[in-house]
């Protein structure tokens, strides 16, 4: 009788037998790989073969709805081919609320489009009588709730995410009727609100998050460019080509690469990002800890402004009433010390949270839905709790990358395609891995850490209600955080090499269950509390 060794090792190579394979023609290879590697996983871990008509189920998974289905010609979908090439700068994107993906994005896709009409020939120029941007499929149905026609505007306007002014969009959304001069050569344009056209929100669109911008000559078109906003600020558009970037020193696409470098070359993650993002972006270590450190005191102002606002309603049909600054106080009173830091954690979360509900800048960690989550653990470790040095901050902001890059690169980081564990349960494993890095533990128990927290994200809806991003998201933002915390506790208390299930083993799990989530709950509002909770 073979030994349990020698029977795993037999099962790994038949894992790669049929895992590692081209899939039948017609079928969705992405799809393929994470229900091959789910399926050969769990094979592994309870200790049997994989029979055949599992392979078939592999090979042929249920038809994709249209509206959910990915093209294959998305670059965040090539580049899930080849090694993680995210850098920081590209990752934690500084920008107004309340959502990534419909605010951050669309307002750099419609910057971009106008960057491009300022270059046409002036004769072109001449002729330009409006300008319309097209909203499709989640951006469509969710838009109203999350403000992507004020973000849509702005940048028309020359507005960037990281600097555009909270109380201009205010502005936009108190004057909804107001008209905004847009200089094109010898031209002015008039362009309002009414100028971005909530379109199809079912479709058979590249990706969930589609928008097509137009320059208009009466009935002809200019010029005319679709777009992609495909999860936290990241956009692409028809025929995009991605940037020219360096090699990776230790290139790795999977968590069990990255640990094999750091275990081999005995460095911690965060130092084999750091060499990474060296490699990658050709900026200096010094440059990129300034970065850090930017992100950083980003966060703190987002939590302390979030704390200091005055109770009040958030914008919106829901009147939902703010309770960052009451959960602080209510909890530094407990009288039960373990308690209070888990009020505390929670606090500082909805007050993050609560300012991406008001519209104000945030931080993308990874998304604006999830940008209270990061910045309370953050906060918590540093002025606002345990007071850890700026040099082990740094560190953690590293290794939290490192688990939004794995994330994005092998599943999503958008609501619209993958539901709210793409965005919170992602969230959590960052915020989980930076507080093991911070205290300085290894990478197998940073690895345990941010499985445990995504784990148990697993399957987490989208569900917005009247689609703000209210009502589950801010709460959930604390959820996150706490989960952050106890993923944290369980891995550093473990031994690690005890973990059944793997950090990879896991986001192919939620690659799959992104996969086939029904697109009810993927960012439409259209099921779960988006349906039960009556507005009145």
């Amino acid at each position: 009788m073979k030994s349990d060794t020698a029977r795993n090792n037999t099962l790994l190579s038949r894992t790669e037998e049929f895992a590692g394979g081209d899939p039948p023609p017609g079928v969705d290879r992405r799809a393929f790989l994470m229900r091959s590697a789910v399926i050969s996983s769990a094979a592994v871990i309870a200790g049997c073969s994989v029979p055949d008509k599992e392979k078939t189920a592999a090979a042929t998974p249920p038809p994709a709805e249209k509206s959910g289905a990915l093209s294959a010609d998305l670059e965040v979908v090539r580049k899930s081919k080849g090694p993680v090439m995210t850098t920081l700068d590209e990752f934690y994107k500084v920008g107004p609320g309340p959502s990534s993906s419909h605010t951050i994005g669309p307002m750099r896709i419609t910057y971009d489009f106008y960057q491009r009409c300022t270059k046409l020939p002036a004769a072109e120029l001449a002729k330009v009588t409006g300008l319309k941007v097209h909203l499709f499929g989640s951006l469509s149905a969710t838009g109203k709730g999350h403000g992507t026609e004020r973000a849509s505007l702005a940048g028309v306007l020359g507005k960037e995410p990281a600097t555009v002014e909270p109380e201009f969009l205010d502005g936009l959304l108190a004057n909804p009727d107001k008209t905004y001069p847009v200089k094109l050569g010898d031209k002015t344009l008039q362009l309002s609100l009414k100028d971005v056209i909530y379109d199809s929100p079912k479709g058979n669109f590249p990706h969930p998050n589609t928008m097509t911008c137009k320059l208009l000559a009466g009935g002809d078109v200019l010029l005319e460019q679709e777009y992609y906003s495909v999860g936290g600020g990241f956009i692409e558009w028809k025929g995009y080509q991605p940037p020219k970037k360096g090699q990776p020193k230790f290139p790795y696409s999977t968590m069990k690469e990255l640990q094999e470098h750091a275990a081999k070359n005995k460095l911690s993650i965060a130092q084999v990002v750091m060499a990474n993002e060296v490699a990658v972006s050709g900026k200096s270590e010094a440059d990129i800890q300034a970065f850090i450190d930017k992100i950083h005191n980003a966060m703190v102002s987002i939590v302390k402004s979030g704390l200091k606002a005055p109770p009040g309603v958030l914008p919106g049909p829901i009147k939902l009433k703010t309770k960052a600054g009451e959960v602080y106080k209510r909890a530094m009173d407990d009288k039960y010390e373990r308690q209070r830091g888990v009020g505390v954690v929670s606090a500082y979360a909805l007050a993050g949270s609560e300012e991406n509900g008001r519209g104000h800048l945030v931080v993308t960690a990874p998304t604006g839905g999830s940008a209270g989550v990061l910045p309370a653990i953050v906060y918590v470790l540093g002025e606002g709790g345990r007071v850890l040095p700026k040099e082990k901050l740094r560190d953690g902001f590293l290794a939290a990358a490192a688990i939004g890059y794995l994330c994005k690169h092998n599943a999503t980081l958008s609501g619209a395609e993958g539901g709210c564990q793409a965005e919170i349960g992602v969230a959590s494993a960052m915020g989980a891995a930076f507080i093991a890095q911070a205290h300085g533990f290894d990478h197998q128990v940073i690895a345990n850490a941010a499985e445990s927290a995504l784990q148990h994200h697993l399957g987490l809806t989208c569900d917005p209600v009247a689609g703000f991003v209210q009502v589950p998201c801010i709460e959930r933002c604390a959820f996150g955080a706490v989960k952050a915390w106890t993923g944290f506790m369980i891995a550093s208390n473990e031994i690690p090499s005890n973990r059944r299930v793997d950090f990879d083993t896991t986001v192919a799990a939620m690659a799959l269950t992104a996969k086939e989530m029904n697109s009810k709950y993927k960012e439409t509002s259209e099921g779960g509390l988006a349906v039960s909770l009556v507005l009145c």
